[in-house]
């Protein structure tokens, strides 16, 4: 049914404006999530509420029309002193956003983002902020024969009160199904804020107190938090649970794979546990010769490297109360926890090559500009002279990597930042990337290297080693007599030394 809004209306009353965006990334309390186009079946009698709280309704859904980029609808707002404040906050641009709450009935997992393809609406929300860009009031009529546009807002990204979504039945005796949230700010993985679901503790009774012992005892961290604030008979017994967030704090793992990048990249082949690549071993000759003298002849020989291929693997096992109840989320960070592991092992593989393959660089110290600048003038010899390449990346430990920050001249101004002293060309390192520039170098820092002694610091020519690597899978398992789940998180890969000398080691005095 299309959104019409008319100055005719007689006491119209109306907010509306775009309540979902379709294909619109944002963080919400079960992860990264995002609407797919035609997800959200609507609902009798569906309501306008505030702040997806049931007991605070606004008004109800009037008209909506759907289209390629969302949803878009008008509720018409109740004679009640919360549905003035309400006409008054959207007007104003105090409360400027829509949110939808759904129970989720389909979705997918694409590339760690929660993509929802079906889902039932429950109510929609008029909210402050919120985390999906796209959905904001655009007209509010609040009075007789006035339509009016909310005040346009400082367009300043503000931290978002979040998505909640569920994916369950909530029981009668707990607030309505838990909600996900659409707003206007733009999202980065990396950084934006998760916010935990905000309900009243479930356990009301014996029974639901029950329930959720079982679940807890089975694993179920949440039904943990409901059970422990339920307990607390000294202070507002159960009525103050301890909220614990969807925001994952990981300070050991990454999915950065510096050694990997210094180096070539190939396709595995499609089969074996073992490839050859043929390598020339001799090559021809030309000479000068004097008239009616013989030619230069050497015979051209090539042999045969050998590659072995590796498989990587971790696995994970857990109840299958974890998996089907939880909150969709859990199985996204499971899957990127095992990919940053298996980036950090792939890397480690190819380390060992370039230690085990590359020249030694000789003894040497660090402690000037001078002394590293030499270092990679004879690498740059070394690796030419036996590849007929050239030097191009260098991957350094993270202490190598703050030595060569704090070097500096006879007048203590730094030689390898150059933001911060053009003067010294030596290069550009800083503080706030791993990756920079030392005398024209790809400088790159590996957490697989480590201190300042034997192989800190390996220059490379990527020509010389080459990484093949299949895609990565998983495979998911059921084991019936136990009730658990295992994840297995796998690849295959192979490290090639095409020439041993094409990579060139620090080496300690």
């Amino acid at each position: 049914m299309p959104v019409t809004l008319t100055a005719a209306d007689a006491e119209s009353r109306i907010i509306a404006g775009r309540i979902v965006q379709w294909n619109a990334e944002g963080n919400t309390s079960a992860g990264r999530t995002m609407f797919e186009p035609n997800s959200i079946k609507f609902a009798k009698n569906t309501k306008l509420v505030l702040q997806h709280d049931q007991t605070r309704p606004l008004g109800k859904l009037m008209e909506w029309s759907e289209d390629e980029t969302g949803i878009t609808a008008s509720f018409k707002i109740a004679k009640t002193t919360a549905g003035n404040d309400a006409l008054e906050e959207a007007a104003t641009g105090l409360r400027s956003d829509f949110s939808v709450g759904v129970d989720v009935e389909d979705w997918d997992n694409k590339n760690g983002v929660m993509a929802i393809s079906a889902s039932k609406l429950i109510e929609v929300s008029l909210v402050t902020d919120g985390a999906i860009p796209g959905a904001e009031v655009q007209k509010v009529a609040a009075e007789e024969n006035e339509i009016s546009e909310p005040e346009v807002q400082d367009e300043t990204p503000k931290t978002t009160e979040g998505e909640q979504v569920s994916d369950t039945t909530v029981p009668e005796v707990a607030p309505a199904a838990e909600t996900v949230e659409a707003a206007k700010v733009e999202v980065k993985a990396a950084t934006a804020p998760y916010t935990s679901v905000k309900v009243r503790n479930p356990i009301v009774d014996k029974a639901s107190y029950l329930e959720h012992s079982v679940r807890a005892s089975l694993g179920d961290d949440t039904s943990k938090m409901y059970v422990a604030a339920a307990a607390d008979v000294t202070d507002n017994a159960g009525l103050v649970p301890t909220r614990q967030l969807t925001e994952v704090i990981n300070g050991i793992s990454n999915a950065d794979r510096p050694l990997i990048d210094s180096v070539s990249r190939g396709a595995l082949p499609d089969a074996g546990m073992t490839f050859e690549i043929p390598k020339i071993t001799v090559a021809p000759t030309v000479a000068i010769a004097a008239e009616g003298g013989t030619p230069s002849e050497t015979d051209q020989n090539a042999a045969f490297v050998s590659v072995d291929v590796k498989k990587f693997i971790g696995q994970q096992t857990f109840s299958l109360e974890l998996l089907d109840r939880s909150s969709p989320a859990f199985f996204a960070e499971l899957v990127r926890q095992m990919e940053y592991a298996y980036a950090k092992a792939t890397d480690a593989a190819v380390g060992s090559a370039l230690i085990a393959g590359g020249t030694d660089g000789g003894n040497r110290t660090l402690t000037t500009g001078a002394l590293a600048a030499d270092f990679v003038a004879d690498a740059a010899v070394s690796i030419y002279t036996n590849t007929l390449g050239f030097a191009q990346n260098i991957v350094v430990s993270p202490e190598q990597w703050g030595v060569l920050m704090g070097l500096v001249d006879s007048s203590n101004r730094p030689i390898f930042q150059q933001t911060i002293n053009p003067q010294n060309a030596g290069g550009d390192l800083t503080a706030t990337a791993v990756r920079g520039n030392l005398l024209g170098l790809n400088l790159r820092v590996a957490r697989n290297l480590s201190g300042t002694g034997d192989n800190s610091m390996i220059i490379v020519n990527p020509d010389a080693y080459t990484w093949y690597e299949s895609p990565r899978l998983s495979l998911q398992t059921n084991l019936i007599s136990t009730g658990q789940v295992q994840v297995g998180y796998y690849g295959y890969g192979a490290i090639a030394t095409k020439i041993a000398a094409g990579a060139y080691r620090y080496m300690v005095a």
